[in-house]
This record gives structure tokens, C-alpha cells and sequence, in this order.
């Protein structure tokens, strides 16, 4: 007991020794640090009064404090910003689904405003917007070297009324202008149909609608087509999903996952790392998943795509993601405004940080470039041209071997192969995905 006691008591005498070595060095240099720190505020508050006192026209100090504010923040990343008190209640309102506005996320890209996403049936959607856009200019007036707050706040403007984008797109020579007329966006988080024996469950945000709207949309269609035994398989179409809530996009994967982990997240203090788990029950009854994905799903999209991916939960189709493997908090702060920091990063299960990487689907499958009107009607010309078949041969053997009911199944079949190829002139991936669960509904028949 006495040596316990003296082996404790020299570590501790050890310790003593060890910390009071290296202590004086630390407290200078804390010292230093925070005589540094001062010092720059005192430069912060010596240039504020210069130009409150000299500038050439006066200024509102509560503008230059917040643009200070601003330029702090969005100095660390493309998405860590000030929001001024009208900042944050349209944020707010906009996480409700409803506001005003033209229909696009944009980010800012090397000093460029980027389209992330044209959001579903909104006026930028309409006008023909797309993901990967970049804004150069509007109404005339160019934005290169705006911040991305100056950008949206030259974009926002009263319902009704016209705003013109310059746009440079990618294998477009020249810029272009897009006109649109600004709407109030009331954004449908899920649209759920089918296509022949599948669900599509097209996810377009993450907003607080999202995981009710897929639950009752689900179930509406499975009903529809008779129960859950007659549906060969759900598309999630997440595509141009610019993201959203984080918790939405939890419930959403929760959805169809029974067990395991969802998505972690871990800041730069190991005790603020989060994991998140799913709980059993799976809204498809186990029913096979495609999950469509290209470059305009971001953050929630791919937190979700990435945890069925992991799981083997569902085949992941398209191009990859956007790469937005960050998490923001939003903290109010005193004048009604906030703060938006980045505060961390999300991992998949497997323990993958997408941040700038995306997700990589599991089949690469490119949506084609539209075809231009007049080739569409030359197309549509040559494939409705007559076919000759066995069957029109003169003198050509019936099968009188196939009964009425069989003739009705093959014609059904027949029917909904045409309405798939259909399908492909509009949306080549989605039919695809449509594809890959007849595939999959095949190889488990003959199992």
C-alpha cells in the first residue's frame, strides 16, 4: 500500500516537474496571442473610424458592421455566412416550403454565382435553367466579384416582375440571357406516381414536408396499385435535390433502412461528434430501391444516397453528386440576425467524407442533351414508319396455341415496354432505373 501510495506520489511530483517546464513557455505565449488578437481589433476599430469619419459619402455603421460581420464569415468557407434579420426570416420561410423568389440555389464558385439546382415547376425551371449554370450578369449589370448575398439580394424582387440572367453554360460559346418572371415558389417537397409496376418518389428538398409527404405518397401509390405484392420496386429521383434539413434527410433514409448507422457528423472537438442511427421498420416492406443522383444533389441527397448506398440497401444511378459534405448551425444572434457556420462534416457510414468528392453512383448513366425540335420530329417520323414482322408474311402460321388471357398478358407487356420506351425520349435515367427494377423483379421470380 505504501509503495501504491509513493509510486502515486512521485508520478505526481513528475508531473508537477514536467508541466511547470513547459508551462512558461505556454502562458507566453498565450499572452502573445492575445496581445495580437487585441492589437487587430484596435486596427478593426481604427480603420471603422477612418471611414465613418473620411469616406466620401456617409455611411450606415450598422451596414459596415454587418458587411464586416459578413466578410468575416464567408472569408472561411462558401457557406458559412451573416444573415440579417430579413436574411433569416426568408431562410425560415423557406425551410416551410412557400416563398417568393425565382426557383434557384445558387453557390458562389471561385468568385462566380453557380447553379446548384433549378428547383421543380419554378419560374427558373420553366425558363430552362440548369444545374452547373453559371450567372454572369443581371438585368445588364455584370455580378463578377460580387459576394453571394449581393448576388441574391440583386435577384430578389416583387412577384411579377421580370429579372433577365446572363448565363454561361457549358458547351454554349457565348453567354446568353434567360428571362424570368419572379413567382411565389410554393415547393412540393415530394411528388410521388407510378411508372407501370413502380413507385417514383421524386424528392425535390428537405424541407419540414418532405418525410410526411413520402410517407403518404408511398402509401397512396402502393394502394393504387393494389398492394405491395404488385410493386416491383421504388425510384427515389433525388437529382437537382439542393438539400436541406438535416433531420429530414435522417427520417427520409430511415425510411427504408432498419438498422445501423445513418450519417455521423464530427466537428473540431471530438465531443461534439454526432451519430445517427436508423429504427426499425421499413416504410416498402423491403421492396427493391434506385436512387437517382447528378450534379445538382447536394448535402441532404447525399447523405441519403450515401447511406442506402452503404448498405446495399439500393443501386445508385446517374452522375455524381454536388460534394457538399458540410454541416452548418445556424445560431441567432442579438438584432434578430444569424449566424450560419460551418460546424462540422458529414460521413457515411462506411466512414466516407464526400465533402468536394460527391457520391460516385454505382452506373454512371448521362442524362442526354435535349434534341432540338426539328431532329425530334425527323425521329419521331422514321419510327413511325411501318415494320414488317413475321406475322404480316402472306401465308404465315397462326398460334392458335395462345388463349385469350394469355394474349391479354402479352399485350399488357407489350404496352408497357412501349410506355417505358416513351418514357426514355423524356427522361433516358429515370427509365433506366425503371429497367434496372424490372431486372431485379426478374431475377427473384426465377430464384
Amino acid at each position: 500500500m505504501k509503495k501504491f501510495l509513493m509510486a502515486a506520489a512521485l508520478g505526481t511530483v513528475a508531473g508537477v516537474a514536467v508541466t511547470t517546464q513547459v508551462t512558461g513557455p505556454l502562458l507566453a505565449q498565450d499572452s502573445a496571442s492575445k496581445s495580437s488578437v487585441y492589437e487587430q481589433l484596435d486596427l478593426f476599430g481604427d480603420i471603422f473610424e477612418r471611414i465613418r469619419a473620411q469616406y466620401v459619402e456617409e455611411v450606415e455603421e450598422s451596414e459596415l458592421i454587418e458587411a464586416a460581420i459578413n466578410g468575416m464569415l464567408t472569408s472561411l468557407d462558401p457557406h458559412s455566412s451573416y444573415l440579417s434579420a430579413n436574411d433569416f426570416e426568408d431562410m425560415r420561410t423557406q425551410t416551410s416550403g412557400e416563398f417568393g423568389g425565382l426557383g434557384i440555389e445558387v453557390t458562389q464558385e471561385e468568385g462566380y454565382v453557380k447553379v446548384v439546382t433549378p428547383m421543380d415547376d419554378t419560374p427558373a425551371d420553366k425558363a430552362g435553367m440548369e444545374s452547373g449554370d453559371f450567372i454572369t450578369g443581371v438585368d445588364g449589370k455584370s455580378i463578377i466579384g460580387f459576394t453571394l448575398e449581393e448576388a441574391v439580394e440583386l435577384m430578389r424582387g416583387p412577384v411579377g416582375s421580370e429579372i433577365i440572367l446572363t448565363v454561361v453554360r457549358e458547351g454554349v460559346d457565348e453567354p446568353f440571357d434567360v428571362s424570368i418572371i419572379r413567382d411565389t415558389i410554393k415547393l412540393t417537397a415530394v411528388r410521388a406516381r407510378t411508372e407501370g409496376d413502380s413507385v417514383v418518389l421524386r424528392v425535390s428538398t428537405f424541407n419540414r414536408q418532405t418525410y410526411p409527404n413520402l410517407e403518404s405518397g408511398l402509401k397512396k401509390q402502393m394502394e393504387e396499385l393494389g398492394g405491395a405484392d404488385n410493386v416491383n420496386g421504388i425510384v427515389l429521383d433525388l437529382r437537382n435535390n439542393p438539400g436541406g434539413l438535416l433531420n429530414q434527410a435522417i427520417a427520409v433514409s430511415d425510411a427504408f433502412l432498419d438498422q445501423g448507422e445513418i450519417v455521423s457528423t464530427r466537428g473540431r472537438n471530438p465531443r461534439d461528434s454526432e451519430r445517427y442511427n436508423a429504427t426499425e421498420g421499413d416504410l416498402s416492406g423491403g421492396k427493391p430501391i434506385v436512387v437517382l443522383i447528378n450534379g445538382g444533389s447536394a448535402s441532404a441527397s447525399e447523405i441519403v444516397a450515401g447511406a442506402l448506398q452503404d448498405h446495399g440497401r439500393a443501386v445508385v444511378i446517374g452522375e455524381k453528386s454536388f460534394g457538399k459534405g458540410s454541416v452548418q448551425t445556424v445560431v441567432p444572434v442579438r438584432g434578430d440576425g444569424a449566424m450560419r457556420l460551418t460546424t462540422s462534416r458529414y460521413y457515411t457510414p462506411s466512414g466516407r467524407s464526400i465533402q468536394a468528392l460527391g457520391v460516385a453512383p454505382d452506373i454512371i448513366v448521362e442524362q442526354p442533351p435535349r434534341v432540338p425540335a426539328a431532329e425530334e420530329a425527323e425521329e419521331e417520323e422514321n419510327n413511325n414508319r411501318p415494320r414488317r414482322s413475321e406475322a404480316d408474311l402472306r401465308g404465315s402460321l397462326t398460334n392458335e396455341d395462345v388463349s385469350e388471357d394469355e394474349r391479354a398478358i402479352i399485350e399488357a407487356e407489350r404496352e408497357k415496354a412501349e410506355a417505358t420506351a416513351e418514357l426514355r425520349k423524356r427522361d433516358y435515367q429515370l427509365a433506366y432505373a425503371l429497367d434496372i427494377l424490372k431486372g431485379l423483379e426478374a431475377i427473384a421470380a426465377a430464384e
